[in-house]
């Protein structure tokens, strides 16, 4: 397995998920200074023209960290496309993400060769989202460099297969750079994520519960309290799968255990999806792992303790 130069010094084999509404250049940054990457949606930088203001702020703050901590740089970040073709942004996204030379771009809904292309033009690197090995293909025959396998129990939309199950199907046929998403809220999980075949894990759900995420406290604390029984998996909200908190669903004024199907043809995309992920949380199965609402950095520093007890207690060598 092959991982690019780019990702071969993080702190951690790990990568924030871009969480919608939620990541922010705060937490970005914080991932970042803490030595793993960090990402956001275009679409989170409201109206489009924000989003210059914020790749200036990104690239600008995590320079100024490398210039004083050249010993320590900052891991790179990541921009996520919807690449869906209801997403009305996506060219103005791109040609700002080409004219900041944004390190990695993570793809979304739908492999498009161009995107791809875009961003090898510039040097650039791309993963895709995928919940089964046949989008996985796809992916590949289209230009993406790597993947993020999307399994059972990942916060947002998710897949229903197996994280076992989907990292080996893709294994078959992939070599290169793998993340894997789902229930990842441990350094030991991190760890696990390695021994199937990943190259990193994708952790969303613990960086929602940091002090610098554009969460409610409401959200944070549903986290905080919750565990695997309280996240429904469902269509209704977005037109395609995902997971969400049993409350907060709840507390919209719907039964959780009856929602109706949702429609694909009618997917949420942009200002329309925000206003449903406004009040209706999102979270993975993995959230009985968090306990606090702490700083990014904290959380980092907590998953790299567990990470190396974890490696310990199977006799690994550092």
């Amino acid at each position: 397995m092959t991982v690019p130069p780019l990702l071969s010094r993080l702190r951690l084999p790990v990568i924030g998920a871009p969480m919608f509404i939620v990541s922010n250049p705060d937490l970005v940054i914080a991932q970042c200074k803490a030595g793993v990457v960090g990402s956001f949606p275009a679409l989170n930088a409201r109206p489009a023209p924000v989003l210059e203001e914020w790749l200036k702020r990104i690239i600008g703050e995590l320079g100024e960290h490398d210039a004083r901590h050249p010993d320590r740089p900052a891991a790179p970040f990541a921009v996520n496309q919807i690449v869906h073709r209801s997403n009305e942004r996506l060219n103005h996204d791109l040609d700002l993400c080409a004219k900041y030379r944004v390190p990695i771009m993570i793809t979304s809904l739908g492999a498009r060769e161009e995107v791809n292309r875009i961003a090898h033009d510039y040097g650039g690197i791309t993963f895709h989202d995928v919940i089964n090995a046949e989008f996985a293909r796809k992916a590949i025959d289209k230009g993406a460099d790597g993947l993020v396998a999307v399994a059972a129990g990942a916060g947002g939309h998710a897949g229903s297969i197996s994280p076992f199950a989907l990292v080996q199907e893709i294994r078959a046929f992939f070599d290169g750079p793998l993340a894997l998403s789902g229930c990842i809220a441990t350094g030991g999980a991190v760890l696990a994520a390695q021994a199937m075949g990943a190259d990193f894990a994708y952790v969303g759900s613990g960086f929602i519960a940091t002090e610098e995420a554009n969460a409610s406290p409401g959200h944070k604390q549903m986290i905080v309290e919750g565990a695997a029984a309280d996240i429904v998996y469902t269509d209704y909200f977005s037109g395609v799968l995902g997971n969400f908190l049993r409350q907060s669903v709840a507390s919209a004024g719907l039964d959780p255990d009856n929602l109706p199907k949702g429609d694909k043809s009618h997917m949420k995309i942009g200002s329309e999806e925000a206003r449903v992920w406004r009040d209706i949380w999102s979270a993975g199965q993995g959230i009985a792992a968090i306990k606090d609402v702490v700083k990014a950095a904290d959380l980092v520093a907590r998953l790299e303790q567990e990470y190396h007890a974890a490696r310990a207690r199977l006799g690994l060598v550092a």
